[in-house]
């Protein structure tokens, strides 16, 4: 099981992250942005667009998968460190500024969903340590 998480969120991290990113540079070349079909045609002309759905068809899967075994609180949790990392992705390959508060937010983030983890294995121990052997 450990294994499966060990895994499984860092790929789903990585699809989510790919796709934000993707999206971000997509929308960049597809620039001025106008409500109207040459807009439209902009986007999908890009290949970024197209990797950055298969980033999101890549994280649909991998998170069906892990929802069938891992509990979904520490789950749905774990699965927004795709925010921490696009914004590192974003400063390090798009050279975006990150500000204090970013920092601080990313932080804020990271401490919840280690809090949450810690949480659920003690839950998981005190579980086990009660079930009859």
């Amino acid at each position: 099981m450990r294994r499966l998480y060990a895994i499984g969120f860092p790929v789903l991290m990585a699809f989510d992250t790919l796709a934000q990113t993707c999206f971000k540079v997509a929308g960049t070349h597809a620039l001025p942005f106008a409500p109207d079909a040459a807009w439209i045609l902009r986007v999908a002309e890009q290949p970024w667009t197209w990797i950055a759905l298969c980033g999101y068809l890549g994280a649909f899967v991998t998170w069906m998968r892990l929802l069938r075994d891992a509990p979904i609180g520490p789950a749905f949790a774990a699965s927004h460190l795709e925010v921490v990392s696009v914004l590192l992705v974003s400063a390090w390959f798009l050279h975006e500024r990150i500000t204090p508060l970013q920092l601080f937010g990313a932080l804020v983030i990271v401490l919840g969903i280690g809090l949450l983890a810690i949480s659920e294995s003690r839950e998981t121990a005190e579980h086990a340590d009660a079930t009859p052997h």
